[in-house]
């Protein structure tokens, strides 16, 4: 069975970690053998990479050693986890992947999308999802969940609104050039959320 790559993308608070969590059980209950992953992370290496990128003690951070840091835990992630899920016909999920660099790094840190896009296919060796889910949602209503959740802000999070909604315009702009992203409102119900992503996904099967 081959194995099918999908991603899932948007500002925080978009409802990422609920819908990756819906596609792992109804693909598991299609008897799909299911991997979910996120990025940063997902490999001993890429939890310590993370640790060091949400940190806010790490104010200081340059855009340039931000980026270099998540292409290194993609990396690690593309070779010692996603690769050899997919050869062995597993469906992998994952919690952002290099479309975020491109939103985040290239687009709101103003490193440049082209620059970025480079550095991904470098460090995934060419590999690219065979779908990806941007979730999209406006930062008013993303901050108002993430406010209701109540959790504590990591570096990155406490960049601001205009951060966000400049990471938001990464997104729709990569989006609007790649037939691979599927773009789905964010403030339907997680039902009809999901409903949609099921459609786009049963069509790979």
């Amino acid at each position: 069975m081959k194995g099918l790559f999908i991603t899932f993308e948007g500002i925080d608070g978009c409802g990422k970690s609920t819908q990756t969590s819906l596609v792992k059980t109804w693909l598991e209950n299609l008897g799909r053998e299911v991997l979910l992953v996120r990025e940063p992370g997902g490999t001993k290496i890429g939890e310590k990479i993370r640790t060091l990128l949400l940190d806010k003690e790490n104010g200081t951070m340059a855009p340039m050693a931000e980026l270099f840091l998540f292409e290194a835990a993609r990396a690690q992630i593309v070779e010692e986890t996603i690769k050899p899920a997919l050869a062995s016909g597993k469906v992998v999920i994952c919690d952002r992947f290099f479309d975020s660099s491109v939103a985040y790094q290239g687009c709101a840190r103003g490193l440049g999308a082209g620059m970025v896009k480079r550095l991904n296919m470098d460090a995934t060796g060419g590999l690219a999802p065979d779908i990806t889910f941007f979730l999209d949602i406006s930062v008013e209503e993303a901050v108002k969940r993430r406010n209701t959740r109540g959790e504590a802000k990591d570096r990155i999070e406490s960049a601001g609104d205009k951060f966000q909604e400049k990471v938001r315009e990464g997104f729709v702009l990569a989006a609007s050039e790649d037939g691979r992203i599927v773009t789905v409102d964010a403030s339907a119900t997680p039902e009809e959320i999901f409903a949609r992503i099921q459609e786009k996904i049963e069509a790979l099967l």
